[in-house]
């Protein structure tokens, strides 16, 4: 039963709050300011610590730990996807007032692509327990791999899903509003917000092929798994208004995710052997990203500094031009 509560308690509070996000204070376009960023973040905190305190209450303080443990993971690595949603909004030129749109239905599909992610996991290792071995490596593979890495890009003409889709409807090179789809001459046809939404949901997928095993190192309680992991990228919305435009601080963040990838790796390949608690994990975990933050700020870049915001208090995406598409260039033809 209390699992039910549980499950109940998460279902009222997510589509509650998302409701009320997109039906009243986010009907009609508008750019998030910062102060109104700060609020959201704030809201999603709030109900992600309110929840984490109901696991502790009805399913023991075990599961609440593992809840925080990977709520904490899970928002960290997505404060790192943050840094590719800049370089795609930048990339298409998306208009400051349709990014939380775009966000708001990017985050959706993700959602459900999560679902299936963890389904998939958690079956694996349920059924093959050898698997946790390939995630534990792939997760020290990844982490090593992130830390030699260097700036992200993003090239949309090599998305194979954008490439079928064009194929099936004609995209225009404009945004119309935030609408994705219009009628011209009686044809259905994709604005220009069409191909950073899918760009978004399958960059998406490659997160969750991350994310998804370093959570999975922590519980492979599918409910612990799943909510924590909603309640971290439903906040991504909002952290990204709050700070798009001061992410060139944190220089160093992305050396601690490479760490926490690490250790979660780790974790995993000697599972069998020995179990890290979850409490030491948690402060491993906690530790890792607070240093790194820590060093960030202590030794700021020299020669990027962050952006700031702009006069009103939204975020400057860095680089990004404002014109409906970016350098001129058709989507068309960034997608054949």
């Amino acid at each position: 039963m209390e699992i039910l509560a549980l499950w109940g308690l998460f279902a009222g509070l997510v589509l509650g709050t998302l409701i009320v996000d997109l039906l009243v204070f986010n009907k009609k376009p508008h750019v998030m300011l910062l102060p109104e960023a700060s609020v959201w973040c704030g809201i999603w905190v709030s109900l992600a610590a309110a929840f984490g305190a109901a696991v502790f209450v009805l399913e023991g303080s075990a599961k609440g730990l593992e809840f925080i443990t990977g709520y904490v993971i899970e928002w960290s690595l997505s404060v790192d996807n943050l840094f590719v949603f800049i370089v795609i909004f930048r990339y298409f030129a998306v208009p400051p007032a349709y990014l939380h749109r775009v966000l708001f239905y990017g985050i959706m599909g993700a959602v459900v692509l999560r679902g299936i992610f963890i389904a998939a996991g958690v079956g694996l290792l349920t059924y093959f327990h050898w698997t946790i071995y390939l995630f534990g490596a792939f997760l020290v593979f990844t982490g090593v791999k992130l830390l030699r890495a260097g700036e992200v890009e993003v090239e949309p003409q090599k998305n194979p899903v954008l490439r079928f889709f064009t194929r099936l409807m004609p995209i225009e090179t404009t945004y119309d509003q935030q609408k994705f789809f219009v009628r011209r001459n009686g044809n259905l046809v994709g604005t220009a917000l069409v191909p950073v939404l899918i760009v978004i949901e399958t960059t998406d997928v490659m997160f969750a092929v991350d994310s998804v095993p370093a959570i999975l190192a922590i519980t492979q309680d599918p409910f612990i798994v799943y909510t924590s992991n909603i309640f971290a990228i439903l906040g991504l919305r909002s952290l990204f208004f709050l700070l798009a435009g001061v992410m060139g601080m944190f220089r160093y963040l992305k050396v601690g995710l490479c760490f926490v990838l690490s250790f979660v790796g780790v974790k995993m390949l000697i599972s069998d052997l020995y179990k890290v608690p979850i409490t030491v994990s948690l402060g491993i975990v906690a530790g890792i990203l607070a240093a790194s933050i820590v060093a960030s700020l202590v030794f700021p870049p020299a020669d990027n500094p962050a952006e700031g915001q702009h006069a009103d208090g939204s975020a400057v995406l860095p680089g990004g031009p404002e014109g409906p598409v970016a350098h001129g260039k058709d989507i068309e033809h960034r997608a054949a």
